[in-house]
């Protein structure tokens, strides 16, 4: 997605569970549907819900392949297993498989955390 609908942020949202819906909602309505990000854009991948050890690995795949991207961790599941941390199925946290940059806690996160924090990205890169 071209989050400020000006090709400066692209965002890749991996939404596995049910925070993806606030991260849908936090979308201004300027925001572009892409085949692929815009030149120069910066990229942002953000993980929104329950991550699973299954998923895992498919999840860890599509952020390796985006090295230059920003990841953000979207919601208590995303950032520390959440409700299901201690569930023998579930990844304690997506920054158990990658470097994560920023993380936006809740159950579910507002909207506005998610925009402020993907307006901080644009903002950092000058």
């Amino acid at each position: 997605m071209d989050w400020f609908g000006d090709g400066s942020v692209a965002v890749l949202d991996l939404a596995l569970a049910c925070c993806a819906i606030e991260t849908q909602a936090a979308a201004p309505p300027q925001v572009r549907l892409l085949a692929e990000p815009p030149r120069g854009a910066t990229t942002v991948i953000t993980v929104s819900g329950t991550l699973t050890n299954v998923l895992a690995p498919v999840v860890k795949d599509a952020i390796d392949a985006h090295p230059d991207a920003t990841v953000i961790a979207v919601g208590a599941c995303a950032c520390a297993g959440g409700p299901y941390w201690d569930s023998y199925a579930v990844t304690k946290g997506v920054d158990q498989l990658v470097d994560v940059d920023h993380y936006i806690a809740g159950c579910p996160p507002a909207p506005d955390a998610i925009s402020a924090v993907l307006r901080q990205v644009r903002d950092a890169r000058g």
